[in-house]
């Protein structure tokens, strides 16, 4: 990228004059903008190669395997920089559970299914899912059920298994292999950890990814009187060790992954999510299954999503990098458009419609009719609130999924929330939970 931005003008980048909302002005405090390991790489990069994307840059940021913020943390909780569903409340993850065995019964109860999460974060979700399996075992007890995980990061696998497996059965560890990690879970079902997607064994699989997607390295567009031009990062000519966004001066090679008919005049597009939707898709067409995916989100109407968070707060994605999450919302229309139609799709809905549909209210009764400890129900309260709140979580999350066309007995993948739902067999979720 940055040898054919040198080659068109020889970085005669523009200053990019958009300023997003989630951009500071630039007067940060000094102690801010500080220099750190990843600052000091990308600026010698940048010094090499010229502009890089924001798609690399989010890339070398999050994920540089010596400096990547999410290679060598616990970033979740109360003391890191985000805290997610699954770590407010317990409920979340049971009603995704509740959510896999539904479909799995609606699809004809298969012998056997691989349960397989993208980035699990510190295996609560996972944790919480496999409570459900457990309690529901009478259910499931002829099911022959496994668990892959696909995991970048050696600090974060461990703290899943650390979660998720037994102690007294030791990890078969081989970095080497596709399979990296392999244990089994405290309830007895087989576990494997993989760097990509396409080292999952093909079969009949249920796919989870929460919160996934949202930290996909994203390519940033910007409308100019010359057209569109791709959003760069260079080195700002005023401070030696600051970053600052620019316009390459011509075409880029990412312009392609740009909509002929879009009206926006800033767009966002995230090439990786669409190659695993492509992955996704492919596999449930040819072997069954269903992929359930929960993030932060939009339907192609947003266009300036991109923004850092560091101890819960947000952050200008420019400074000190390396110490901060990076994330921009997922265009849920893009990844229905890279389904290509061979499954169906279902969603964007809002999560405070779909958990109310997965019963949360019912099972929010029960746990407080068993609780008899008041800081107990307090969370219990409090986890409800920031999960259904419109203000917090209720909105600002969408839950989306991929099934066989089959499933929906037939029915146009562009089956949408605001669209006649399926009348027999209805997914739940989607629709009030049939299943008890």
């Amino acid at each position: 990228m940055g040898v054919l931005v040198r080659c068109c003008a020889a970085r005669a980048v523009a200053p990019c004059s958009w300023r997003g909302k989630y951009f500071s002005s630039g007067n940060e405090p000094a102690e801010n903008n500080r220099v750190t390991p990843m600052l000091r790489h990308l600026v010698y990069k940048i010094k090499s190669t010229g502009p890089i994307t924001v798609a690399e840059y989010m890339k070398e940021v999050l994920t540089n395997p010596a400096k990547g913020y999410y290679m060598h943390r616990d970033m979740l909780g109360e003391k890191g920089d985000f805290i997610t569903s699954p770590e407010i409340s317990q409920i979340f993850g049971e009603l995704l559970g509740i959510w896999f065995i539904s479909e799995w019964m609606a699809a004809g109860k298969n012998a056997a299914f691989q349960l397989v999460e993208l980035g699990p974060g510190r295996g609560t979700l996972m944790g919480d899912i496999l409570r459900v399996f457990s309690q529901l075992g009478s259910v499931l007890k002829n099911c022959d059920i496994s668990i892959h995980l696909v995991e970048v990061s050696q600090s974060l696998s461990d703290l899943q298994a650390s979660t998720l497996t037994e102690t007294k059965i030791p990890l078969e560890q081989n970095a080497k292999s596709l399979v990296y990690m392999k244990g089994v879970t405290k309830s007895g079902l087989p576990i494997s950890w993989y760097r990509d997607l396409q080292d999952v064994p093909k079969g009949y699989s249920f796919f989870l990814a929460h919160e996934f997607f949202d930290v996909l390295p994203v390519h940033k567009f910007q409308k100019t009187p010359q057209g569109w031009r791709e959003v760069l990062i260079d080195i700002d000519p005023q401070v030696s060790d600051k970053l600052r966004f620019v316009l390459a001066p011509c075409v880029t090679p990412a312009e392609a992954l740009l909509q002929h008919d879009e009206t926006r005049d800033h767009v966002e597009v995230c090439p990786d999510a669409g190659v695993i939707i492509q992955e996704l898709s492919e596999r449930i067409a040819l072997t069954g299954g269903a992929a359930l995916i929960a993030d932060y989100g939009h339907d192609g109407t947003k266009t300036d999503t991109f923004r850092g968070f560091c101890g819960h707060r947000l952050h200008d994605v420019l400074i000190a990098p390396g110490t901060a999450d990076l994330t921009a919302d997922v265009d849920f229309s893009y990844l229905r458009r890279m389904a290509q139609g061979k499954v169906a799709s279902l969603g964007p809905i809002e999560q405070q419609t779909f958990l109310k549909n997965m019963g949360i209210d019912v099972r929010l009764k029960v746990l407080l009719d068993k609780s008899a400890e008041p800081l107990m129900r307090q969370q219990l309260l409090q986890g409800y609130d920031m999960l259904m709140n419109p203000q917090k979580m209720g909105e600002r999350f969408n839950f989306f999924a991929l099934l066989p066309h089959q499933r929906l007995h037939g029915r146009s993948h562009h089956i949408n929330t605001c669209q006649s739902k399926p009348s027999a067999s209805p997914v739940a979720g989607f629709s009030e939970l049939a299943w008890q």
